[in-house]
């Protein structure tokens, strides 16, 4: 499909600033950021969160949240699945081409050439329009780590929050839990209630360790708050208080975990129940476990039931494989799975969680991303590593064909990737999705 709009020459020419894709740092983007006036000063009260799974959801359960009190709010998150515009939303509304290409521009000439990566002049444009636009919350989600994120230029938030750590982006922060934890915990800041999602203990030591240095109140779960599902609803807890709760939009149990996450950070912030309470239902995060209904991927499919999701580490893939366990005992059905993955992503750790649950994997590439996929090949063999039965693809729609080849109709679970499910997704709306460098 051709490009219908003039903004991919735009990210194709930042994403040449800077000969490395990530290079986590700090100086960059607060020199650019002095000569434009420093916008990241003049941002609405800021919820910051960091972690390494769940950071979307918990940022779109707290919009949702804040946006039922009818509070305007901005919300910064990464990567975009299908348009970059996905990043930067504006008062609940993505960025419109214009606005997004003279921040470009503007951030771009203030630059002038000088080294700086992808992620560090896109977060200045954000920051830019946020700072031009007018809203009461911005709910602003960590690229990369959180100590050298772009976005830890916030002296001060309002609250900051860590989802659960586990290993993810070791070429960049490393396969020690504990010095990840503390990279992550690199946003606490001194005097600014921090919340806690579930850790591994060696995380959690540090992630306290770190807080108490400082001085940042920190509520860990478990200790001070928790949330559980019951009888098919949310139960939340603090030491004097329990609210029932709707079950979240968002499906799957682990975001029984996320919203708690979320409730915890809102009540931080100051939201009392029936904000949460209207925002857990109207909360939207595409791709995370998402049932597809229509689109060509759908027609393919014949009578297979379609599930997207863009989980692509070991702890998102025991999550799912979970979710599809507790399908399968509701609505049996064969399950298939159609994988993609990065290059320095574990596929075996991720699906070794299907063994004994999928009945094939399917392995395919995808176009998008930084550093393009594994080979089908490569998945396939991961696949055979991790128990199961392994089979390389030409492409998605051979993916489909064989995976309804022998069971007609089959529950196709398409994951791995982020950016396979914006290609998915970009398939389902008629668009080309934006490549991404950061």
């Amino acid at each position: 499909m051709p490009a219908t709009d003039a903004l991919q020459p735009v990210l194709d020419r930042l994403a040449s600033l800077h000969p490395r894709k990530i290079d986590l740092s700090l100086e960059r983007l607060q020199a650019l950021l002095e000569k434009l006036g420093n916008p990241h000063l003049r941002l609405p009260p800021v919820i910051h969160v960091a972690g390494t799974n769940g950071k979307g959801s918990v940022c779109a359960y707290l919009a949702a949240i804040a946006e039922a009190t009818g509070e305007r709010v901005h919300v910064y998150t990464s990567p975009h699945l299908v348009r970059f515009n996905e990043r930067i939303v504006l008062a609940g509304q993505p960025v419109d081409d214009a606005r997004l290409t003279d921040a470009f521009q503007r951030c771009e000439t203030a630059n002038n050439g000088a080294p700086i990566t992808f992620f560090e002049i896109t977060t200045a444009a954000a920051f830019l329009l946020f700072s031009e636009n007018p809203a009461d919350r911005l709910i602003l989600e960590v690229g990369l780590g959180g100590r050298f994120d772009a976005t830890n230029v916030i002296a001060r938030p309002h609250v900051s929050v860590i989802t659960p750590v586990s290993l993810d982006h070791a070429e960049f922060l490393g396969t020690d839990i504990a010095g990840i934890a503390g990279e992550k915990a690199g946003i606490l800041k001194t005097g600014v209630r921090a919340v806690i999602g579930p850790q591994r203990e060696e995380a959690e030591d540090r992630i306290s360790a770190i807080a108490n240095a400082i001085g940042a109140p920190a509520r860990l779960w478990g200790r001070d708050y928790r949330a559980w599902s019951e009888h098919d609803r949310l139960v939340y807890e603090e030491e004097n208080l329990l609210w029932d709760l709707p079950r979240p939009a968002l499906t799957g149990e682990h975001q029984i975990i996320n919203a708690g996450i979320a409730i915890a950070a809102a009540r931080a912030a100051g939201y009392d129940e029936p904000a949460v309470r209207d925002g857990l239902t109207r909360a939207v995060w595409p791709a995370r476990l998402q049932r597809l209904t229509s689109g060509p991927v759908v027609d393919a499919a014949g009578d297979a039931e379609i599930w997207l999701d863009g989980g692509h580490n070991e702890a998102a893939g025991q999550a799912i494989a979970r979710v599809m366990a507790d399908l399968e005992a509701r609505s049996p059905r064969p399950l298939m799975l159609i994988c993609a993955f990065s290059p320095n992503k574990d596929a075996t750790g991720y699906l070794r969680h299907f063994a004994g649950l999928a009945r094939r994997v399917h392995g395919i590439g995808f176009s998008g991303g930084r550093g393009g996929s594994q080979t089908p090949q490569a998945v396939a063999a991961a696949a055979q590593a991790a128990g199961l039965v392994g089979e390389a693809e030409s492409d998605l729609f051979s993916a489909i064909a064989d995976a309804i080849r022998d069971e007609p109709s089959p529950r196709i679970l398409i994951c791995g990737s982020l950016y396979l499910a914006g290609e998915v997704l970009g398939l389902t709306a008629g668009v080309t999705p934006h490549a991404t460098s950061g």
